[in-house]
Parts: C-alpha cells; structure tokens; sequence
C-alpha cells in the first residue's frame, strides 16, 4: 500500500510534494507505482476529472532521497520550469547527514563528474576529461550531534548523483549511501540526503515562490535541534 501524498504547495498551474525514500519520481524497470503517477491518481480523484490528467515532470531526486519535488500542472508551466532550471533559476537547497566531519566548515566545491551508466555511479575528477561535465556546489556545517554532522548544500549545477559524489570525494559519504561508501544501510533503504527548499518565481504569476519540506520523522534527523535551523 502507497503512503499517502505530503502536498507541500499546491495551484492550477504547479504541485509540489514532499518525496518519501520508498518513492520513484517516474517510471523506471521496476514497474513500480511511481510519484507522478499517484500525483496524476490524487488530482483526477479530487477534481473528478474525467479524462487523462496532464502532469509534467519538471525534474527528479534520486529513489533513496527524501524531500521537496515540483511538478508541472500545464504544458505552460512545464516549458517554463524546465527553462528555470535549465538556465539555474531555481535555487535548490538540500540537507545531508554525514559521519566525517567535512575539510572545512564550509566551502564550494567544483569537480568534474564523469557517469557510469552500467554502474550507475559517477566519479570525481579534479580535472576536466573526455565525458566529463562540471558539477559545483556550496556546503556548510549547520549541526552536529554525537555522531553526525548536518551539512546545507546549495546545487549550482544538477548532475547525476553530484551531492552524492561529491561529498564523498571530500571523505564524507552520505548516511546510509552504500554506493558512494557509507559502510551501513539505513533501516528505511534510503539516505540521509533531503531536498529541503526549492526558490523560483511562479511561471505563470511571476510571484516569488519558496518550497521546504520538513524532514522525515523518527530517522537520524532527530539528533539535531533542527528548530535552531532557518
């Protein structure tokens, strides 16, 4: 059984939902009900509405990461979102929990990611070389419990796994992220990587429009006093 859907804005012309780690933003092999499917299932029952309903998919988080995903309502908004973010209008502000405390309390980092579709992993390079796409990014230490360190991260570009990567290149692998090397699973099979707030002016209202998504309850969050965190 589905969980039910955390609707974190809603209009005529965007819908924004707070992603579980169990949720797949759009279909994949698996076969499993994806996240805009039952976004699609949600409006068609609460409008009754008769026919298809129209759902853009306007970008994606990774299976196992937990936070705020927007969704077009209109081909308008569609093509204008995908706009936004293509031209890195839409600031995108995630939360991750790591074990090693960073190099620094903060910094920017800029690497060069090469995809390994076969591994679905990517890697870093200090340099530029054949494949490879820059992939930067800005992060500072924001908590810290007994055992964990709360990091913000603001993406300046959208590559394929970049906080994941890049966070362990510096030594800091992502709670529960096997893949990038953190040495155990989370109990839920997701990361402690969260997309906490997306900022962009409305497509169609052209009004200043600011997205955050509460992080999950009862998991690693809780060793923070996440209350003293703008």
């Amino acid at each position: 059984m589905s969980e039910p859907l955390n609707i974190l804005f809603e209009d005529n012309h965007i819908i924004a939902v707070n992603k579980t780690s169990h949720d797949l933003v759009q279909k994949d092999a698996t076969g499993d009900l994806s996240l805009d499917n039952k976004i699609r299932n949600f409006l068609k029952e609460k409008y009754a509405k008769p026919g298809d309903v129209f759902l853009g998919v306007v970008h994606r988080l990774d299976r196992p990461v937990t936070g705020a995903v927007l969704f077009a309502r209109t081909s308008k908004a569609l093509s204008r979102l995908t706009t936004l973010f293509r031209e890195g209008k839409i600031s995108k502000t995630y939360w991750a929990v790591v074990k090693n405390k960073p190099p620094k309390e903060s910094d920017r980092l800029v690497h060069h990611l090469v995809r390994n579709a076969k591994q679905n992993k990517s890697y870093c390079n200090e340099a530029a070389k054949a494949g490879s796409k820059e992939a930067a990014l800005s992060y500072k230490v924001i908590g810290k419990s007994d055992n964990y360190y709360l990091l913000e991260v603001d993406l300046e570009t959208g590559r394929h796994h970049q906080i994941r990567a890049q966070l362990a290149h510096i030594g800091c692998p992502i709670k529960g992220d096997l893949k990038y090397g953190f040495p155990r699973s989370n109990p839920d099979g997701g990361i402690s990587l969260h997309a906490r707030k997306i900022r962009f002016v409305h497509p169609v209202t052209k009004k200043e429009i600011a997205i955050t998504a509460e992080v999950p309850e009862g998991d690693i969050w809780t060793a923070f006093d996440i209350t003293k965190v703008i």
